[in-house]
């Protein structure tokens, strides 16, 4: 890339190049990929742990006062105290990865006192790197992004997610994807929401929305959209989706006609079904503070996590059996 970029982006893409070689060194040989379901339809593979690892020793290697916050390992790496924040999804799109859907990415972000200021998405199976820092624009390799000029939703293309856990309320997911399905030219699914966000700054998509994400699903993608010119938030339209659960992004145009039609879905997620037991506030209520409700998620995040079930094969098709119980490569 020919632009100079930030000193800790610099460090980011390292980290997600690195990343990005072990998952498509992986990708050769799915047969020889270890999964393990944490949950209903929620799995990990070696894969995504030995990114997270290259990860987090790339950005402490360079940053050891930092602190993170990882999908696998949680915080129990780095300094607990840092305003600096690093939020990192190895593998955005592991379902997709298992069975060679090449649809899923590396997403890093540094959070500096709550606030997302450097942010890298990167999709190993295209090479591309999605990558943006506060006030400098957003980019993908080396082109500038801008999303899309659309103003009318009846002719977007928009991005979603579909429910697939446990405590996902299926009969309001439906109408509320009839109420938009009505609305707008299409829907599309690919199943990895760094890279749809990402898709939104880069105009390919005009908007997207999904409830039950993370921190790190969401994290480097929001501030590669706000850099691209678009706009971001929960959905009745307020600055605090981060850590609740629900998000709306899009141009500034399909942005507020989608607000306006998610509203009365806000908080669809309950408090129950959240992930580690991070809490939810209730229908219309609003994060005080943005750091309150970090605190509350990195709480929630430092706790045990469930116990994980027998690993498990994903044999392509073909194959005599569907899974097995042989976790040796």
């Amino acid at each position: 890339m020919s632009q100079a970029l930030h000193p800790m982006l610099n460090v980011a893409v390292k980290a997600a190049r690195s990343a990005g070689s072990i998952i498509n060194r992986a990708s050769l040989d799915l047969d020889r990929v270890t999964v393990t379901s944490k949950s209903h339809n929620d799995f990990v593979t070696e894969v995504d742990q030995a990114a997270e690892k290259i990860i987090i020793e790339t950005l402490l290697a360079a940053y050891p006062g930092h602190g993170i916050l990882a999908e696998e390992s949680g915080r129990t790496h780095g300094a607990k105290d840092s305003e600096y924040l690093w939020i990192i999804d190895p593998l955005d799109g592991t379902t997709n990865f298992i069975h060679g859907f090449p649809v899923y990415a590396v997403s890093i972000a540094l959070a500096v006192r709550g606030q997302v200021q450097q942010a890298v998405v990167y999709d190993p199976s295209r090479n591309d790197l999605f990558f943006a820092s506060k006030g400098r624009g957003a980019f993908l390799n080396d082109k500038r992004l801008r999303v899309s000029k659309r103003t009318r939703l009846f002719e977007s293309l928009i991005g979603t997610g579909f429910p697939f856990r446990k405590g996902d309320n299926f009969k309001r997911y439906v109408k509320m994807f009839e109420e938009v399905m009505q609305h707008c030219a299409g829907l599309r699914r690919p199943g990895a929401a760094a890279l749809d966000l990402c898709y939104v700054a880069a105009g390919w998509y005009d908007g997207f929305f999904e409830t039950g994400l993370s921190p790190w699903d969401i994290a480097a993608g929001s501030l590669i959209i706000t850099e691209a010119g678009g706009l971001i938030g929960n959905f009745t339209g307020d600055a605090d989706y981060l850590y609740q659960r629900e998000i709306v992004a899009g141009n500034p145009k399909i942005y507020g006609q989608l607000v306006s039609i998610l509203t009365p879905y806000t908080r669809v997620i309950k408090e129950e079904a959240a992930p580690h037991g991070a809490s939810v506030a209730p229908v219309g209520a609003i994060a005080a503070d943005e750091s309150d409700a970090t605190a509350a998620f990195v709480e929630a995040a430092e706790q045990p996590a469930p116990a994980k079930k027998a690993p498990l094969r994903i044999r392509k098709a073909g194959s005599d059996a569907t899974t097995r119980d042989d976790s040796t490569p």
